[in-house]
């Protein structure tokens, strides 16, 4: 037997809050994981597919390597343009449901959400960071070679650290949206936040008031994670100023030699 709802808008929240507060909470500790991990394994495909489509086809390379490169560039390409050009809630029921019937696999809950988020934020951020990569400098490349180091290294030392912090803001971004379109998932069975609170809502019939709360938990996580980047933006920049280390004493850094003036006003 259901219990009589309050009468006015702020009571039926707060006796949602009371009655299921433990159900949304649960569905936005699994929304906050999802995105994470999925961001996180979508970061490492994005970077792989975006270093490789950025790789060059050199005239003096080999003809193994020319073809290689071709084939690796050309699934790579088909992988970015598919899963940017499809919405992510198609893609799960292709996916879960594709597997399921065609291939005779059952995904799991976990497995199938991470899968699916990750290999959507992967399309989107290989294209940022062949991007980022392009943004750097070709004075950085050359001047890297030039001292001695591999392309190989030069990609790893010089280019990917550079291109990863300008990247960051983007990064940020896309945790953001899958924290907000982890709720597509809701379609295959996954207990996330939106599917809590349509559960709830369909209880009582308050959908307003079961989604006001649900809008209310979205805005808190992306904003947390919003600021969490930002400071993390920040301390990637360093210190505004850098002095230089040197054992020799005739070479002084910055702000450690003393002009005449100042030596006047002693």
């Amino acid at each position: 037997m259901k219990t009589s709802l309050p009468a006015d808008f702020w009571g039926r929240i707060v006796f949602i809050i009371q009655r299921y507060g433990l159900s949304y909470l649960k569905g936005a500790g699994t929304t906050l994981v999802i995105s994470l991990v999925a961001t996180l394994i979508g970061c490492i495909i994005g970077f792989g597919v975006g270093v490789v489509q950025y790789i060059p086809i050199e005239k003096g390379d080999r003809l193994y390597k020319k073809i290689l490169l071709r084939i690796a560039k050309a699934v790579m390409n088909i992988y970015v343009e598919v899963f940017r050009g499809t919405p992510m809630m198609v893609q799960a029921m292709f996916i879960y449901y594709g597997a399921s019937q065609v291939l005779n696999l059952r995904m799991s809950m976990w497995f199938a959400a991470f899968f699916i988020v990750s290999i959507n934020t992967g399309a989107y951020m290989a294209e940022t960071v062949r991007g980022g990569i392009i943004s750097i400098d070709i004075g950085q490349t050359e001047g890297a070679l030039a001292v001695g180091m591999t392309p190989v290294k030069a990609m790893n030392h010089v280019l990917i650290p550079q291109a990863l912090r300008n990247i960051m803001p983007q990064i940020g971004n896309n945790l953001i949206i899958n924290i907000k379109d982890t709720c597509v998932l809701s379609v295959i069975g996954t207990v996330e936040l939106f599917f809590a609170s349509k559960s709830v809502a369909g209880t009582y019939y308050t959908y307003f008031e079961s989604m006001t709360i649900a809008m209310a938990l979205y805005l808190t996580m992306t904003v947390a994670a919003s600021r969490l980047l930002r400071l993390w933006e920040k301390h990637m920049d360093g210190p505004a100023n850098y002095d230089l280390a040197t054992t020799d004493t005739l070479a002084y850094t910055s702000g450690m030699l003393t002009t005449p003036d100042r030596q006047r006003s002693r």
